[in-house]
């Protein structure tokens, strides 16, 4: 059965590589994951661009394990060499947009789905949703599914990992800074030119350290991402707009982040535009992570942000393929990767289910 499964991972795959699949625009790629289901006799329901399923013995008294990975993309760079909407195999890679972020994650996670489908002595149910707009963080990606899946009490989260444990995830909290100064013809003298008064804002911004570390997160990353102002040459403009990225540790909440900055980065005006991106952990003794270690699996923080973000519950991200290769040119993976992470997920799962 697994060697099936993994031949029919690949061809989805290579399905979903060939059907356009931007954040808000996977209508193509889900009636593919339909058409999975299908050829599994798999039933299933679809809300929007997520497509779900339970376990065929799934029991309300039983805990629930959710299995989550995305069918969205980014779009292409203009840095591509080859066409990346062609499912092309060279050397053992499978070429094509959205292989390794995260198609190849989410045809292994299918495969292990339909490979616990229909067993009766499951410790856990089992959950599966093929999730839209994770790459945008949109409204109808996996955040809208929890009111509609049954409650879930752990997840693992398909992203490129190399099939380790990412046993933690950094949130994410956007900022919007507003640096004032005086509008004024640019012949003119001016001691108080929005433009100037970025440089010590800036300064602030690049030197600034949050107390709290974390031991899997590290510290809390700040970047200054963006910075806008002025319209022609000879207008010194009244404000300058400064966008703040911020990854948070397991050490802060979004909340937190938010009244530090507000009460003490120099700048008119800052403002978050949303608190609901946080960061997302699993115990170090949960049964999940216990299992992965058994079987040789190393364990580690994420920078990164995922669908872990809108889960409440413990969670673990976990997948195969390469995270540096994820939104990169020409973007692969290696076959054996997506069969090596079907063998390892049904070993860890065993260990658990």
């Amino acid at each position: 059965m697994k060697e099936t499964l993994k031949i029919q991972a690949v061809e989805l795959l290579k399905n979903l590589i060939e059907t356009q699949s931007f954040s808000s625009e996977e209508e193509g790629t889900a009636v593919h994951i339909e058409s999975w289901f299908q050829i599994q006799d798999i039933p299933f329901k679809r809300t929007k661009n997520n497509i779900w399923a339970v376990n065929k013995y799934f029991d309300a008294s039983k805990p629930t394990l959710l299995l989550n990975s995305h069918h969205d993309t980014v779009k292409p760079n203009k840095a591509y060499t080859k066409d990346p909407f062609k499912a092309e195999v060279e050397d053992g890679k499978l070429y094509g947009l959205g292989s390794n972020d995260a198609g190849g994650c989410l045809v292994s996670l299918l495969s292990v789905f339909a490979y616990f489908f229909s067993r009766k002595d499951l410790q856990y149910n089992l959950v599966m949703v093929a999730s839209a707009e994770e790459e945008s963080s949109g409204p109808n990606g996996l955040n809208s599914m929890l009111k509609i899946i049954p409650n879930i009490d752990v997840a693992i989260v398909g992203e490129p990992t190399q099939m380790h444990l990412a046993v933690a995830e950094k949130g994410l909290v956007v900022f919007d800074v507003i640096v004032k100064g005086t509008p004024s013809h640019a012949a003119h003298p001016n001691d108080d030119n929005a433009i100037y008064n970025c440089i010590p804002v800036l300064e602030w911004f690049k030197n600034y350290k949050f107390e709290k570390g974390s031991e899997t997160l590290g510290d809390v990353k700040l970047t200054v991402s963006q910075i806008s102002g002025g319209l022609q040459h000879n207008a010194v403009p009244s404000d300058v707009n400064i966008v703040v990225d911020v990854r948070v540790n397991d050490s802060y909440t979004n909340k937190e982040i938010v009244e530090i900055l507000k009460s003490e980065a120099p700048v008119h005006s800052i403002e978050a535009r949303s608190l609901r991106l946080n960061s997302s952990s699993i115990p170090m003794d949960h049964a999940l992570v216990k299992a992965g270690i058994s079987i040789g699996r190393n364990t580690y923080g994420s920078p990164t942000l995922s669908d872990q973000a809108v889960l409440s519950c413990p969670s673990l991200k976990m997948g195969p393929g390469d995270s540096i290769r994820s939104h990169s040119a020409d973007e692969f993976i290696h076959l054996y990767e997506i069969e090596e992470g079907i063998d390892i997920y049904i070993e860890l799962l065993e260990k658990v289910l």
